[in-house]
């Protein structure tokens, strides 16, 4: 059996909602230090666990509000959980938002080289491999244009381009290739395919039923903040559909 890349165990995730209107900085500030502020909890996800296996493709399905981001931000790092624990083996590439490690008025060109530093490569070889990003993200056009100036599904060909650059041992994609055209999609599930048969574990959050059965092997769904279902894909979707 092959080793684990995520162990989910027991994991849930609580925030707190203020139940009051508060109009101004003075105001909250008083509250604050007098303990008078009143909060209502909200769970985004309630004592889920899940295993996945490395070189798996695994999807989390689910509606909005399910849980789904929240998740891989656990996994990623970006949030700790309120209760329980998450274990992960291995680098992570996470495409979790759109823009995130780019400066909008810096041009792609200039991103390309800054998110290449915040993911540890180095200039040289960002040098050498800048023609490939370009390539694949069929970008040739804009490459001296600001980032603020693209549309969202532009800004997901840049990000995606780079962060598969390297094989990750774990690629995390949350919805961001919702925003781009059939085609470019459909590039993106081959390269998808190509890393995990060379071994690298992918965890994909989509909305996209047919982008789920296409790419991935297993699945958990997520039905506000829980489990309801997990098994081989095909299984789950059928779960989801069905129960929505």
């Amino acid at each position: 059996m092959s080793e684990l890349a995520v162990e989910v165990t027991n994991v849930s995730m609580r925030f707190n909602l203020e139940r009051e209107k508060i109009n101004s900085l003075k105001e909250y500030t008083i509250k604050l230090l007098k303990k008078n502020i009143e909060y209502n909890e909200f769970y985004a996800l309630k004592n889920v666990s899940f295993q996945v296996r490395k070189g798996d493709s695994f999807a989390i399905v689910g509606g909005n509000g399910s849980g789904k981001s929240t998740m891989l931000k656990i996994i990623s790092g970006i949030y700790k959980p309120s209760e329980g624990k998450v274990s992960v083996s291995g680098s992570i590439a996470p495409l979790i938002e759109l823009g995130t490690g780019f400066d909008v008025e810096l041009t792609a060109r200039e991103n390309v080289f800054l998110n290449g530093a915040v993911l540890g490569h180095s200039k040289k070889f960002m040098l050498e491999r800048f023609e490939e990003i370009i390539d694949f993200s069929e970008l040739h056009d804009f490459i001296d244009v600001p980032l603020k100036n693209y549309s969202s599904g532009m800004v997901a060909r840049l990000g995606f381009s780079i962060a598969t650059l390297v094989k990750p041992e774990l690629l995390i994609v949350d919805e961001i290739l919702s925003v781009g055209d059939q085609a470019f999609q459909a590039k993106c599930e081959k390269r998808m395919d190509e890393l995990t048969m060379g071994g690298t574990t992918l965890l994909l959050v989509s909305h996209s039923i047919e982008q789920v059965r296409n790419v991935c092997k297993n699945a958990i769904w997520l039905k506000r903040g829980e489990v309801a279902a997990s098994g081989p894909v095909e299984d789950v979707c059928n779960a989801y559909l069905q129960g929505q």
